[in-house]
């Protein structure tokens, strides 16, 4: 491990830990009382906003009212962003001339931009109109963002309130948190961005010549957009050469900011955070990788202020703190080794020098080994997605680490809301199984666990694992998931698997060397999205309902403390457990073995 590594990691845990408890007290005071300052040039326009959409503030909803309101909304937004994209040619905003996308694809990135995933099978440069960009996008990347923290709040009204029927208005909470959260951070952080390079225009693209010519080669697609295959099988690539490049414009530090603080992923440009005009330098890089989990680790405060207990959410954020160093430490030391895949080279080969100092296969050099391997960590920690670097050219364990991330449901730091509700699931199972230990019934912050708990509990913790295994299994045994893999052997089926976790954990990164842009893998991690943001949300929200509407317990001598450091190993052990028996057999087909192959074939060498 590089001492240059350790110093970056120690600098981004020390900002983060420096703001967050402020942020997290304001995120509170913003979202339910009311009483602060910052928030005051907004009320008109919120009382403004209620009384246009016929909402009433002080009319609050059970659980059931609530989750209706959310899949209405969403429901919503899958058809306004799908539309916008069929009909982009005929808008305004469109100076390339963008016609209309594909409906597989439009149904994809509707499904995928909803569900805070935004996974993209397209490159936004080539496909999408600055109005499509900023109109559908962007506008999810704040409102499934939004959606994340309403359904985190409704679940600590249900651990904070006692005999209570309701968990709040999910009206109220979309809008505040959009108005008073989202939008200003997102502003400030989009004119830092601004100010160190990323482009904000609306320009049309810019056609330069380049000094040399430039020789490639890319799989070759049939008019359908299926992949091409040969007899055997193989994919066909064609051998394409230029002299031109053409520079993309755009409104990209808007949606840059928003995608990172939103923990969306995506990105305008193809090449996402390595791309200079979306990440130009080390110091938008820590930006955007500080942005990621700012809410995030906020929100903890939050928690624990809610529930009138500070030191609940900061033990909550230990045990996401300690998952978080372990497996950024495992990224770096595996990226700081040469890829055992490259040891069959020749030593004179060019690739070869790129392994003297490290895997540089895949990594921009102006940001090198260190800051790559931490931006995977934190972007697949959080369900964000964005990527400075090649996650398919990293070396078998350090590709391991952001799936794994990702595995274990996203809930190490995790997504905006997302990732501290799904933590606090596994909190309910940590007490759970504790009271099973010691014979005792379990409780959490006051709470009784009982049977319907931990039937919502089941649920939340075991469809993604659903989700991503059946979804693998059919891609591997179908022609369609087969044809889409240009690498053979473990590292493809590492590929398939890595999709569909990125997928149903709603994160939006991918290994790349998967044509995922096929009406085969569309649909099927379309559904993945789908079913995995929501049959989450709506377990979560039937806890949330059930808690709220039991009464506090006292305090004995024999209520197990959940603020100490007992708990946190306690909720690490809950999580890599569950985590670990579910996706072992799977790892050890892909990047388990994939390393292995490595070992030998370095051996032999």
């Amino acid at each position: 491990m590089s001492t240059q590594f350790l110093g970056l990691l120690a600098l981004y845990l020390a900002i983060l830990f420096a703001v967050a408890p402020f942020l997290g007290r304001y995120i509170r005071r913003a979202m339910e009382d009311g009483a602060c300052k910052l928030t005051a040039w907004g009320r008109p326009l919120e009382r403004a906003l209620y009384k246009l959409a016929g909402v009433r503030a002080d009319a609050e909803m059970g659980w059931k009212q609530y989750t209706v309101a959310v899949l209405a909304f969403n429901l919503l937004g899958v058809v306004a962003v799908y539309a916008l994209q069929r009909f982009q040619g005929y808008l305004p905003l469109n100076p390339q001339g963008f016609g209309a996308v594909t409906p597989d694809s439009a149904f994809n990135t509707a499904i995928s931009f909803v569900t805070n995933t935004n996974w993209q099978g397209y490159a936004g440069e080539s496909t999408m109109s600055y109005l499509t960009q900023m109109l559908a996008l962007t506008v999810q990347n704040f409102v499934s963002a939004a959606t994340g923290i309403a359904v985190v709040f409704a679940l600590i009204r249900g651990f904070a309130r006692q005999s209570r029927a309701t968990i709040g208005n999910f009206w109220v909470d979309m809008t505040r948190s959009t108005l008073y959260v989202l939008m200003p951070i997102a502003t400030v952080i989009a004119l830092a961005l601004v100010s160190q390079g990323v482009i904000q225009n609306f320009d049309s693209y810019k056609e330069v010549s380049l000094v040399t010519p430039v020789e490639y080669s890319q799989p070759k697609v049939d008019a359908a957009g299926q992949p091409v295959v040969d007899a055997q099988g193989k994919p066909v690539t064609e051998d394409l050469k230029t002299d031109k490049q053409t520079l993309a414009m755009g409104p990209v530090a808007s949606q840059e900011a928003i995608k990172m603080l939103g923990t969306n992923g995506g990105g305008f440009f193809n090449a996402n955070s390595a791309h200079p005009y979306e990440n130009p330098n080390a110091l938008t890089n820590l930006i955007e990788m500080l942005a990621i989990f700012l809410i995030p680790a906020a929100l903890c405060f939050t928690f624990g202020e809610m529930v009138k207990d500070r030191r609940q959410g900061v033990a909550v954020l230990a045990a996401m703190t300690v998952i978080f160093v372990a497996m950024a430490c495992v990224a770096s030391m595996s990226e700081l080794q040469a890829n055992g895949a490259l040891a069959d080279l020749p030593v004179d080969h060019a690739v070869s020098a790129l392994q003297a100092g490290g895997n540089m296969e895949g990594k921009e050099t102006r940001f090198g080994i260190a800051a790559s391997a931490l931006f995977a960590t934190i972007t697949t920690a959080a369900s964000c997605g964005a990527v400075n670097a090649m996650h398919d050219s990293f070396t078998a364990i350090g590709g391991l680490v952001p799936m794994l991330l990702m595995q274990l449901g996203e809930v190490v730091f995790g997504g905006v809301g997302s990732g501290l509700y799904g933590m606090l699931v596994y909190a309910v199972l940590a007490v759970f199984i504790a009271g099973l230990m010691i014979g005792r019934t379990p409780e959490y912050l006051g709470k009784k666990i009982e049977a319907y708990e931990m039937k919502m509990t089941a649920v939340a913790i075991l469809v993604t694992p659903l989700l991503v295994l059946v979804g693998a299994s059919i891609a591997v045994m179908t022609e369609a998931g087969r044809a889409g893999v240009f690498n053979p052997g473990t590292h493809g089926f590492s590929e398939i698997l890595y999709a569909l976790s990125s997928a149903a954990n709603n994160n939006g990164s991918a290994f790349a060397g998967l044509s995922a842009n096929t009406p085969f893998y569309n649909t099927l991690l379309a559904a993945a999205m789908w079913f995995g943001r929501f049959w989450i949300i709506i377990p979560v929200l039937a806890l949330a309902g059930s808690l709220a509407a039991k009464k506090r317990l006292a305090v004995t001598g024999g209520t197990m403390p959940t603020h100490g450091a007992l708990f946190v190993v306690l909720l690490v052990g809950s999580v890599l457990l569950v985590g670990a028996l579910t996706y072992v057999p799977a790892l050890a087909l892909g990047p388990v073995a994939e390393q292995l192959q490595g070992a030998v074939t370095a051996i032999a060498k």
